[in-house]
């Protein structure tokens, strides 16, 4: 029998950032951001759970990525959308980088992704509070 694993979050990006990325559409200037906001909105996925952090992306979702707490060695957050959402940067041990984009709740994801990386590694809120 396997440790159970409690699901903290679930779901897309905002939605506040397809609803300004569709009014930034209406010029012909943002039109890539607007597509890169509904590519987001439809295919991309967060899973935060008390083991792992999932990301499913990519065209139609074909893309995962999974992460265990105990390979983050720094966790950035940035506010978007006048602190509705933000982005994070999650740095791995081997130097890498995983974004979470347009989060929602992206304080309190911030503070339980602390919680569990523990009191070795670096922890980085830019804005955040």
């Amino acid at each position: 029998m396997g440790i159970k694993e409690d699901v903290y979050y679930e779901g897309g990006p905002h939605r506040g950032d397809l609803i300004v990325n569709l009014l930034l559409g209406l010029t012909v200037i943002c039109l890539p951001l607007t597509i890169g906001a509904v590519v987001r909105s439809l295919w991309l996925r967060y899973r935060i759970t008390s083991r792992r952090i999932s990301i499913t992306s990519g065209w139609q979702g074909n893309e995962r990525a999974d992460v265990i707490y105990p390979e983050i060695a720094k966790v950035v957050c940035v506010p978007r959308g006048w602190g509705a959402w933000g982005d994070m940067v999650l740095t791995l041990k081997d130097g890498s980088r995983l974004e979470l984009r347009s989060v929602p709740n992206f304080r309190d994801l911030f503070d339980y992704i602390n919680e569990r990386i523990g009191s070795n590694t670096a922890k980085v809120a830019s804005g955040a509070k």
